[in-house]
C-alpha cells in the first residue's frame, strides 16, 4: 500500500510538469494573440464609448451615442449595404470557381503543373499591382473591355465611373484573385481522399457527378467551412483595392465598410466613430462565423 501511494505521489509532479510544459509552449502564441488581437478589440470597444478629443474639449464618456449616430450616417449605411452585397456575390463565386478549378487540375494530365501555377499566381501578386492591372482593362477609351465592345459596334462604358457598374468591377477583381488561393485548399483536400473510393465507384458504374455529390463533397465540407470563413473575412477587409481603383466613388457607390472606417479614422480623425464602426464589423464577422459553424460543422466529416 505504501509503495502504491509513493508511486502515485511521484506521478503527480510529473503530471504537473507536463501541464506546465504545455502552457509554456503555448505562452508565446497566446501572448501575441492577446497583445495583437484581444487587447486591440477591447481597446476599440472602450474607445467607442467616448467622444472625439478636440483641442479645447477632452474626450468624455458618451455611452452608446456613437452607435446611435451610425444609424443617421447615410455613408455608413451605404457602405454597410455595399459590403453585404459585395460579400453575398463574391463569396459564392470565388468558392465555386475555386472548387471547379481544383477538380479540373486534380487529374494526371500533361501540363497540369503549369495550369495550377497559372491559377495560383494571381493570389501571389500585391493588391496594388492587381488594381493597376485591372485599371488597364477598365480604362474608358483604351481599355481592353471597351476595345472588345468596339469590335461589336457597342458604345464604350465608363466601368469605374458609373455608380451602377463600379462595385461589380471590384467584385470581379476579388473573385479573380481569391479563387486561385482557395483552389489550393480544395486541391489539397481532394488529394487526401482515398483513391480506392474512386476505383470502387468506377467499378460500380457511378458517374463523376454522382461520385462528387455522394463521396467527394461530404468529405470536402471541413475544407469548405474553412474557405467560407476566410472568404467572409476577406470580403469585409477590402480597403487597398478600393483606394487604388475608385477611392470609394463615384458618389460612395464603391465605398466599403473598412474603407469608410479607414477614412473616418485617418482623414477625419474621428477615432471614436471609427471604433464604433469597427465594433460593428467585428460583430458581423463573429455572427457569420457562428452561423457557418452551426450550419456546416455538424454536417462535416473530419477524417
Amino acid at each position: 500500500m505504501s509503495s502504491f501511494s509513493g508511486s502515485a505521489a511521484t506521478l503527480r509532479p510529473r503530471g504537473w510538469t507536463l501541464q506546465l510544459s504545455g502552457y509554456l509552449l503555448l505562452l508565446p502564441a497566446l501572448s501575441f494573440l492577446l497583445l495583437f488581437t484581444h487587447y486591440p478589440a477591447l481597446a476599440t470597444l472602450w474607445q467607442s464609448l467616448f467622444s472625439a478629443a478636440r483641442a479645447s474639449h477632452p474626450a468624455h464618456f458618451v455611452g452608446l451615442d456613437n452607435y446611435r449616430a451610425l444609424l443617421d450616417d447615410d455613408i455608413f449605411m451605404q457602405s454597410l449595404w455595399n459590403n453585404l452585397l459585395y460579400a453575398l456575390i463574391t463569396i459564392p463565386l470565388a468558392v465555386t470557381l475555386a472548387l471547379l478549378m481544383a477538380l479540373a487540375v486534380n487529374r494526371r494530365l500533361r501540363g497540369n503543373a503549369l495550369v495550377r501555377a497559372a491559377f495560383f499566381i494571381p493570389s501571389l501578386l500585391p493588391m496594388i499591382a492587381i488594381a493597376n492591372l485591372w485599371l488597364f482593362f477598365y480604362t474608358p477609351q483604351l481599355g481592353i473591355l471597351n476595345s472588345l465592345l468596339a469590335w461589336f459596334s457597342l458604345p464604350a462604358v465608363n466601368w469605374l465611373g458609373e455608380p451602377d457598374t463600379t462595385l461589380y468591377c471590384l467584385m470581379a477583381v476579388s473573385v479573380w484573385r481569391e479563387a486561385g488561393f482557395f483552389m489550393i485548399f480544395y486541391l489539397a483536400a481532394l488529394q487526401q481522399i482515398d483513391p480506392r473510393l474512386s476505383e470502387a465507384a468506377a467499378i460500380e458504374g457511378a458517374s463523376r457527378g454522382y461520385f462528387f455529390r455522394r463521396v467527394q463533397w461530404p468529405l470536402l465540407l471541413p475544407t469548405t467551412l474553412f474557405v467560407l470563413i476566410n472568404a467572409s473575412m476577406n470580403a469585409f477587409r477590402i480597403v487597398d483595392q478600393v483606394i487604388a481603383m475608385t477611392n470609394g466613388g463615384p458618389n460612395n457607390s464603391s465605398s466599403l465598410l473598412l474603407f469608410y472606417i479607414y477614412r473616418t479614422a485617418f482623414s477625419f480623425w474621428d477615432m471614436p466613430a471609427a471604433s464604433a464602426m469597427t465594433v460593428v464589423l467585428l460583430v458581423i464577422l463573429g455572427s457569420i462565423a457562428l452561423i457557418k459553424f452551426h450550419l456546416l460543422d455538424k454536417r462535416a466529416h473530419y477524417q
